[in-house]
């Protein structure tokens, strides 16, 4: 969703007046474009189309090696593209047919069987919408312009309309999650078993999400959910989600970039990638803590981050990581930029 951009600069400016103060704080890439990793969707990228303004969602390609999709927010259309994270240029734009006119497109997820799921499911309005949209389509086998049908499903909550930003899929039963945004905290929220395009889809709160969020990504074996904020994030064990409950792992390292609203695992679930809004956003990859989560839990992450290893706070709404580390006066500069940062959100 578009802000006021100039208080946002502000709050970035007081950031970066004192770099060598944040550089524990704000914690280093996985990876630097074109290094290693270059072509396999493990590296940082800059997304240069500029037709992409607000990059609300982001999804690892399971058919495409180091193809990320991505959509703008509000006021653009029924579109998606994929991104090349080797070059950071669309390789494709798919138009989706079958569907309404796009309200708030929030989310982005792939599903069992290279299934694209869209969350049509933000609301300005925190809670106007009588319901919300989800969108299913094929994964293209052909990266090129094209048209695809998708199929449109209707969403409503059992305790009431709400805000959202955040579309999951479970990559092992195909089952639907939203996230509600809540600068509070909010609820994981689970659809049916099967979405029916017939008839409404009741979505549940199972379980607190103890951030502000405005992205979730499941891991590519299904045995993590990470969820962003703005500041921070968190990581989910999610072995004890048919209990209604999910096991918090640890924070995670999320970095601050223009007004962070994506994550998405890479497809080998080795790294976590961080995007944002704006003209060429970059899109940033970290080591998942604890390693990956492309099929047995391993992979080439660092060590879990903990609870104690950051700077967020108690909702894990911070910057986090790998700890300050960088004295008293970076911990007041980044208070300071985060207290202007709040405001801002806040009247958004």
């Amino acid at each position: 969703m578009r802000r006021p951009l100039a208080p946002l600069a502000a709050a970035t400016a007081v950031l970066f007046a004192a770099p060598a103060l944040l550089v524990g704080a704000l914690g280093a890439p996985a990876a630097a474009a074109g290094g290693d990793d270059a072509g396999t969707g493990n590296d940082s990228f800059t997304i240069q189309d500029p037709r992409i303004t607000e990059s609300s969602g982001l999804a690892a390609s399971r058919l495409h090696p180091g193809v990320y999709w991505t959509h703008n927010d509000s006021d653009d259309g029924p579109y998606l593209y994929a991104v090349d994270s080797a070059t950071g240029e669309t390789v494709a734009r798919v138009t989706l047919t079958g569907i309404g006119t796009p309200r708030d497109v929030e989310a982005i997820s792939i599903g069992p069987g290279d299934r694209i799921f869209v969350g049509d499911i933000g609301d300005n309005l925190d809670g106007t919408w009588p319901h919300v949209w989800i969108y299913e389509l094929p994964e293209p086998r052909e990266l090129r312009d094209q048209t695809v049908r998708a199929t449109q499903y209707v969403v409503t909550y059992s305790d009431g309309a709400r805000d959202a930003e955040s579309l999951v899929v479970h990559p092992k039963t195909g089952r639907v999650y939203i996230v509600d945004k809540k600068e509070e905290g909010g609820h994981l929220y689970e659809g049916p078993e099967k979405l029916s395009a017939s008839g409404g889809n009741v979505f549940r709160p199972i379980a607190p999400v103890d951030l502000w969020a405005t992205d979730a990504a499941f891991s590519p074996d299904g045995r993590r959910l990470a969820v962003r904020s703005y500041f921070g994030g968190i990581q989910y064990k999610w072995d004890d989600a048919t209990d209604g409950k999910i096991e918090r792992e640890g924070r995670l390292g999320v970095p601050l970039a223009g007004q962070g609203e994506s994550v998405s695992y890479s497809a080998d679930g080795s790294r976590l990638m961080y995007g944002s809004e704006g003209e060429q956003s970059p899109v940033e990859a970290r080591e998942v803590p604890g390693g990956g989560g492309a099929g047995d839990g391993g992979g080439k992450g660092g060590e879990p981050s903990g609870d104690d290893g950051s700077a967020a706070g108690e909702d894990g709404d911070g910057i986090g990581g790998d700890g300050l580390g960088a004295g008293v006066i970076g911990v007041v500069v980044v208070g300071a930029a985060l207290l202007g940062l709040r405001r801002l959100f806040r009247r958004g």
